[in-house]
């Protein structure tokens, strides 16, 4: 589990906040007998390895965010998970002033939204709950490739705030994203630092199609205890900001 102590106050209040979110989501639709996959695989069929669950991806056109669902061959998933979603910005909806890093074989797109880049993948296991959070090279999703701090900086922006195709499954995936933002700020670092050493290792290979490289950082994780972490945290928080009087002194000064 990722460090919290430094995490500030106002932040740990705001993963409070995601943490009840993603627990009313997860409530809701509990009481169907429902999960945020099934939201998405609902209506579909027969699931198919690959293919984008719901076709034509996730995408809301005010702030520019995209996800979807899929699920590799079983032979080639972790052990007890089911799929994964991955998450991605469209520069549209990105702050100001971040571009693409200036890779050799960099070329921009017709139109200049469509480079966008990936921001985490969320593993879920067969019961439909969150597993791990992981990074991915670029030749996985096709991204554009930004540096760590410029994907730091585009996380607040993501944001689903539209009802299709689920409404509980957006809001889920939106406060997943600020629930776990501290561990995601680490995984994007941890990213960047491996992709630098693979690339050093490799000299004659280019790392970002380097298909030997897939995951480049992942961290397993627990709702659960992400909210209990952050709870304890905020009443440490609490404790350091009380003003105490001070204590008496029984000492006679000269």
């Amino acid at each position: 589990m990722t460090d919290l102590s430094d995490v500030s106050r106002e932040e740990l209040e705001a993963m409070a906040e995601a943490g009840r979110e993603v627990r009313l989501c997860q409530r809701v639709l509990a009481k169907t007998g429902d999960t945020v996959v099934g939201e998405l695989l609902r209506g579909h069929g027969t699931l198919y390895e690959w293919k984008h669950y719901p076709p034509g991806d996730v995408y809301d056109a005010e702030f520019h965010a995209q996800y979807y669902y899929h699920c590799h061959p079983e032979g080639e998933r972790p052990n007890g998970e089911h799929g994964h979603f991955h998450t991605f910005l469209r520069p549209h909806g990105m702050p100001s002033g971040l571009r693409p890093a200036p890779l050799p074989d960099f070329e921009p797109p017709e139109n200049d939204n469509d480079a966008l880049s990936h921001l985490i993948g969320i593993a879920m296991d067969v019961a439909g709950q969150p597993v791990r959070l992981f990074t991915t090279n670029r030749w996985v999703t096709g991204e554009t490739w930004y540096g760590a701090e410029d994907v730091i900086a585009m996380l607040d922006a993501f944001e689903i705030d539209h009802a299709r195709p689920s409404w509980p499954a957006n809001r889920w995936i939106t406060a997943m994203m600020r629930l776990f933002r501290p561990t995601i700020v680490g995984l994007l670092r941890e990213r960047d630092a491996a992709i630098r050493r693979w690339a050093d290792a490799h000299p004659d290979a280019y790392v970002y199609e380097d298909r030997g490289l897939e995951v480049a950082s992942q961290r397993h994780i627990s709702v659960e205890e992400q909210i209990a972490e952050v709870a304890i945290q905020l009443r440490g928080a609490r404790r350091r900001r009380a003003v105490l009087p001070e204590p008496p002194s029984f000492v006679e000064l000269p």
